[in-house]
């Protein structure tokens, strides 16, 4: 085995949630509108995981239909709802009934949580009344005074995943994450757990991650697991590689209005397939085709030589 072999971290799926996620782990999901692990999701419903604190920053499709399997026991979230559909179904009747527990924060308070847990800190400090309301429901939304100004500043709690998921353009085996395009809270969330699984639309040579460093996001230490996933994030997009399929948001809002719909849905979409390509492929091929992008390159960067 040679050295380059010997450091892969690449994994099937399967192999990969079942390694790295347990009953009872807090898991992040990362990603904002671009690259939603929604592949990896899916396994983890998949594989029926249970009493998981799911977190992330827009609850949407990905962690509506964790909840309707009976995946997550907490989640942890800074808007619940999808764009141009409005409200969740089953996230916002268990959030009612009290059936699971919740936590909500600001989108800069939830990535706060992640600073702070990134960097070892025990909670970080935000501008004076930056949602005060929030307070009231979120007993740890808290305040200290700053030692230099004397000024109050509301505080949140450092957050630290058991495992957060990521899809991300490509890598190479190692785990050397390239990323482009919305980067969201990917950065904050790998660096704040203690296990990263990833998958990517594609596995390439280390030359290739080599001759364009700046574009590796993620570096390899803090990788635990490189799955290839093609199509891993639909129905959100991959810049470059396939855009967002409104329609398929759009669905689901339908799906949630229709009695029994949802589990109908998972029985067949999620538990009654093997993987994400048995998935895809019951797609209808116009799905596929509404959704490809055509090649549109940056300008060349030169980074010089002298050898």
């Amino acid at each position: 085995m040679n050295e380059t072999a010997a450091r892969s971290k690449v994994m099937q799926l399967d192999e990969a949630v079942s390694r790295f996620v347990n009953d009872g782990d807090m898991l992040y999901c990362a990603g904002w509108t671009q690259l939603e692990p929604h592949a990896a999701m899916h396994e983890v419903i998949r594989q029926r995981k249970r009493n998981l604190t799911l977190a992330r920053s827009n609850v949407n499709i990905i962690f509506d239909q964790a909840v309707a399997a009976g995946v997550a026991r907490k989640l942890i979230f800074s808007y619940a709802g999808i764009a141009g559909v409005g409200l969740l179904g089953p996230t916002r009747e268990a959030l009612e009934s009290g059936s699971v527990e919740w936590e909500e924060y600001t989108h800069h308070q939830l990535l706060a949580t992640l600073y702070a847990g990134a960097s070892g800190q025990s909670f970080y400090p935000l501008p004076p009344g930056a949602a005060t309301h929030l307070g009231r429901v979120n007993p740890k939304i808290r305040s200290v005074i700053c030692p230099y100004t004397g000024a109050r500043h509301d505080t949140v709690p450092a957050l630290n995943p058991d495992v957060t998921l990521v899809h991300a353009q490509r890598a190479d085996a190692e785990g050397n994450l390239q990323i482009w395009g919305v980067i969201g809270d990917i950065r904050e969330a790998v660096f704040a757990s203690r296990h990263v699984i990833a998958t990517v639309e594609e596995i390439v040579d280390e030359s290739v991650v080599r001759s364009d460093p700046n574009r590796t996001v993620i570096p390899a230490f803090a990788v635990s697991a490189v799955v290839k996933v093609p199509w891993g994030a639909y129905p959100s997009f991959a810049q470059g590689y396939y855009d967002r399929h409104n329609a398929a948001y759009l669905a689901w809002g339908s799906v949630c209005k229709q009695p029994g719909g949802v589990a109908a849905y998972l029985d067949e979409h999620v538990f009654g397939v093997r993987d994400h390509a048995e998935f895809m492929a019951r797609l209808p091929a116009k799905t596929l085709l509404d959704i490809q992008v055509r090649p549109h390159y940056s300008y060349p960067v030169n980074y010089g030589r002298n050898d």
